[in-house]
């Protein structure tokens, strides 16, 4: 018999979620109608809308398997979505319908989260909220139109099995992109345990036993005394190894260009609990994408990524070799590494190399300006609506307002709204949290769309969301251990 985990303890049983949906509200002008369900009219009704004439199908095959792979010179058993983690991922047009069948050979349920798409609400891949989970030996078809280009990427939303090699990128093409590039490379970027003596359980067992957090504070890793643009607490876990698309620095990801290419390089962090630093050794950073959706050009030496943001950045390649680097941004773990080279003659770049542009100017959000085309209509908020983010300081316990996932309030709207939320961290480690089946307008620093936002420790991120894409939805801090010890709640529409 499966044991379930806390969190699904706690989920098991979407009704009594609804029920307290219903009784629960964040302000007195909340909402306080019927609740939109994932299967009430108004989510097919909303769907409609994203359809395009004449659109092609994109047809998928998801197997989430036990594999072998070797990863740093051991065998190594894990799990994936194909041969190796971060494989078996998805391309498409904008526009077109996916429609992909997810074949669950684990011997535990599972779903798919597609991250950052504005997907219906019924496909989100949230058991027990959006869909029951797919038993072992199960099937199921997740069919939906992908109404924006960019770079996201899907991976399972069931306790703690993220932190294994269950990812892969979903890439959605624009014919009429206006960044021009040669080449076009997606780099997932993960904290690797498997086959180095604790599993993610144990790792679990170890944090809650401690009575808190152990973390990570100070320098970023490997880089001396230069502080974490984190502040505070940067992570609660070590690792013996961080790898980029399944990869260890020992058999390090190549890319390959002409000297002057310009190469589009997709940046997605699939880790659990570390933030990345990245930088090109020689290069400078040009970035066109936050979270999929464009910005104004910026030109940066490194960025910093929390768990489950993604930039996408040019790079107009010299003749050479040259390190790309992921620090383990406050930590001391060692970096996850890959190669950008213009001739295969040319020797590679040492194994720890520590560029100078991981030094030089970092990403900020205030850096990040929407392009007009995404760029949400002006218009004052209809409502605003605070949260707190927290943690309990006798133990490993996370949440919003003080409560854990599901007993914590949802976050009501209806359908048409625009709501300004104030995300306050009242923890001393940053939060990256994330909000299903939607993009926000960050305010007052910087207007990038995103759908998931760093929030440092004691600071308060503010977001604009419009509120076009009825159901019930998650938003959670995107850490996979603090998800599952309650740092969640539902951004919950009501008629």
């Amino acid at each position: 018999m499966k044991v379930l985990s806390r969190r699904e303890l706690l989920i098991v049983g979407g009704s009594a979620l609804v029920v307290a949906a219903c009784r629960s509200g964040t302000s007195s002008s909340a909402p306080g109608g019927a609740l939109v369900s994932a299967s009430d009219p108004a989510v097919e009704a909303r769907d409609v809308l994203r359809r395009k004439a004449g659109a092609a199908t994109v047809r998928s095959t998801i197997t989430a398997a036990p594999v072998s792979v070797n990863i740093d010179g051991r065998d190594v058993s894990t799990w994936a979505f194909g041969d190796r983690p971060g494989a078996g991922g998805i391309r498409a047009q904008v526009g077109d319908l996916i429609e992909a069948t997810f074949v669950n050979d684990l011997t535990s349920g599972n779903t798919l989260h597609w991250h950052g798409i504005a997907l219906r609400n019924d496909m989100d891949g949230v058991h027990d909220l959006t869909q029951m989970m797919v038993e072992p030996a199960g099937t199921f078809t997740y069919r939906f139109t992908v109404p924006d280009a960019g770079t996201f990427w899907f991976h399972p939303h069931m306790g703690l099995e993220l932190d294994r090699g269950l990812y892969a990128p979903l890439i959605v093409l624009d014919p009429n992109d206006p960044v021009a590039f040669d080449v076009d490379a997606t780099l997932m970027l993960d904290d690797w345990l498997d086959g180095y003596g604790r599993t993610q359980q144990d790792v679990l067992a170890e944090l809650q036993s401690s009575g808190g957090h152990s973390g990570h504070m100070g320098g970023t890793g490997g880089m001396g005394d230069m502080g974490s643009m984190m502040g505070g607490l940067t992570g609660d876990v070590t690792y013996p190894l961080h790898v980029i698309n399944g990869r260890a620095p020992s058999e390090r990801e190549i890319i390959d260009a002409l000297p002057g290419q310009r190469v589009r390089i997709r940046l997605i962090n699939a880790g659990s609990d570390t933030p990345y630093r990245v930088a090109v050794g020689g290069h400078r950073l040009t970035v066109t994408h936050a979270d999929g959706f464009p910005v104004q050009p910026v030109e940066v030496d490194s960025v910093v990524l929390g768990m489950g943001e993604r930039y996408d950045v040019i790079v107009t390649v010299g003749s050479g070799s040259f390190p790309i680097v992921a620090v383990p941004e406050g930590k001391q773990d060692p970096a996850g590494e890959a190669i950008l080279r213009t001739s295969k003659a040319t020797s590679a770049p040492k194994v720890g190399s520590r560029p100078s542009e991981l030094s030089g100017r970092e990403l900020v959000y205030g850096d990040l300006v929407a392009t007009d085309a995404v760029r949400l209509p002006s218009k004052n908020p209809d409502r605003s609506t605070r949260i707190s983010l927290t943690a309990d300081g006798g133990g490993y316990t996370h949440g919003i307002n003080g409560r854990s996932f599901p007993d914590s309030a949802p976050i009501t709207v209806t359908e048409g709204q625009r709501l300004r939320l104030s995300i306050s961290n009242d923890t001393m480690m940053f939060h990256p949290v994330h909000l299903h089946g939607h993009t926000f307008q960050m305010v007052g620093n910087g207007s990038a769309r995103k759908d998931t936002v760093n929030v440092l420790p004691m600071s308060t991120a503010e977001i604009d969301i419009a509120a076009d894409n009825p159901g019930q939805w998650m938003l959670h801090c995107h850490n996979t251990y603090h998800l599952e010890t309650g740092m969640a709640t539902v951004f919950s529409y009501r008629r």
